[in-house]
């Protein structure tokens, strides 16, 4: 069934990418004199499914497993916006996750913590912001502070997850106004905002990223800037900067769940309660519209049908099981490169990429597009074994060969379920971020992973791992073009015999 729904994802993921605009494939679309002849009939898109076509309980699985996979992401970031509406303002959620209503944000004051998750595969060398957007309400206010050499971006992502805004030292953005508005808004444009950038849906999330040693003077000298940072609705624009002390942000108990993995934000058995909404909220990029039709017609014999509604939702928890949790795993992320890393380069801009896009929603969420952020993964070692707590590993950047970033890079460690392993040292990174790393004697670079600490001399490089799986993840921040052609690797994971 596993390969079933795969082959079946596969083949709807080649079908919409060989759409042409016009809606028609390649084939259809070479009978240029046809065009020629009758252009307004080029332009017109073929019928829908006809109403009350019959559809048989097999025809309605194979689709609702295609329409499931398709939507994940989408419903993902509907359901986040939905459940933070309710807050009354900025909160730090269990004392540690950044949360606020729709349009207006929260930043920490730090790094992240271990207990957080909302959202998988954290990192330890930015302080992050979160603001949920709902553009319907109305334009938002994005304030940039003056970061001076710090090195900063700005994740703007819509409902799909793609971005669609640049801000960031890679882009030179200039400190001042900037306003987030949905493509329809035609409104005036007060003075002093800088420039507009407009969404294709009206829901999406904005993280701030600021980068921070693990210097107690850095984060000291940190607090004015991030204090800066702000994001609000255009009627509180007022063309002066707003500076909010997030040091006094409220707090909320820690959550007495303890749940180990990523909060589940997308629920097979409510998914086509909710499907409607997504459709009506996430326009079809050109080529789309045949699926919309279908998955309209979908949902009117489902809304007609109970038996039939039962077996989509069926689809649905199988689909759940067998499609996209498998995508959790870094083996099945994106392509392979060297040494059994994995990599993606079209994060945020997935376009027709369903399969890609989801595999990244699922096992790592709101990555950054590649020229803000390249990521590589690892489930295993050099000889293709997954990596475990008991045994003991390195990994070895050989002189002249660390990630060649003009941000910052690092080396992450992360537990089964992709979020912080807790340590003694508090320690879950490696990177720019430390300035006590210790070079071999031939200028390279040897970072141990493993359970028990090693030798004092090697503390400096040590990367605690749980005794269980784990996993690793490099990031590289404003990376340079050998990374992003795929002519910088990271090295292999090597265990210790």
């Amino acid at each position: 069934m596993k390969k079933n729904l795969l082959l079946l994802f596969s083949i709807l993921v080649l079908f919409t990418a060989c759409k042409k605009q016009d809606g028609s494939t390649s084939s259809e679309s070479s009978d240029s004199a046809t065009a020629i002849a009758d252009s307004s009939a080029a332009k017109k898109l073929p019928a829908a499914p006809v109403p009350n076509t019959i559809m048989t309980e097999v025809f309605v699985k194979n689709l609702a497993a295609n329409i499931y996979g398709w939507g994940w992401p989408m419903v993902n970031i509907h359901n986040r916006v939905e459940t933070f509406r309710s807050l009354p303002g900025a909160i730090y959620a269990g004392g540690v996750l950044p949360l606020a209503p729709p349009n207006h944000l929260c930043m920490l004051n730090d790094y992240v913590e271990p207990q957080e998750r909302a959202v998988a595969c954290p990192n330890q060398d930015v302080v992050y912001g979160l603001s949920p957007l709902d553009l319907s309400l109305g334009p938002v206010v994005v304030q940039v502070p003056d970061f001076g050499d710090r090195f900063w971006v700005y994740q703007v992502c819509d409902q799909r997850t793609d971005g669609f805004a640049s801000f960031g030292k890679m882009y030179g953005t200039k400190p001042g106004f900037y306003l987030l508005a949905h493509k329809d808004w035609n409104g005036k444009v007060p003075d002093g905002i800088t420039a507009v950038f407009k969404s294709s849906t009206s829901r999406g999330i904005v993280i701030p990223r600021v980068f921070q040693t693990d210097d107690p003077a850095d984060k000291k000298a940190i607090q004015p800037l991030i204090n800066q940072i702000a994001i609000y609705p255009l009627e509180d624009f007022d063309g002066k900067m707003k500076i909010t002390d997030w040091k006094k942000t409220k707090v909320t108990p820690p959550d007495a769940g303890g749940e180990k993995g990523e909060t589940k934000w997308v629920k097979p058995e409510t998914f086509f309660d909710q499907l409607a909404d997504i459709l009506k909220e996430v326009p079809p990029m050109p080529g789309e519209e045949a699926f919309y039709a279908q998955a309209h017609a979908l949902l009117d014999a489902l809304n007609k049908n109970p038996k039939l509604k039962e077996a989509a939702i069926n689809a649905a928890i199988d689909a759940d099981k067998n499609l996209v949790t498998p995508l959790f795993q870094f083996a099945n992320v994106g392509y392979p490169v060297k040494y059994n890393w994995t990599t993606q380069r079209n994060g945020a801009q997935f376009g027709y990429d369903y399969l890609t896009r989801l595999s990244c929603a699922k096992a790592n969420i709101f990555v950054n597009k590649p020229n803000e952020t390249r990521y590589f993964y690892q489930d295993r070692d050099e000889n293709g074994t997954r990596l475990s707590g008991s045994n003991k590993y390195t990994v070895t950047f050989a002189s002249g060969e660390l990630p060649p970033v003009k941000g910052f890079w690092s080396l992450t460690l992360y537990n089964a379920e992709h979020f912080f392993a807790p340590n003694d040292l508090k320690r879950y990174s490696l990177g720019t971020k430390n300035k006590n790393l210790k070079k071999n004697a031939d200028g390279s670079l040897t970072i141990y992973v493993q359970n028990t600490p090693p030798s004092e001399d090697k503390i400096s490089n040590w990367l605690p791992a749980p005794k269980e799986v784990f996993s690793l993840y490099v990031r590289c921040y404003w990376p340079e073009e050998k990374v992003l052609n795929d002519s910088w690797n990271p090295p292999a994971v090597v265990k210790v015999k």
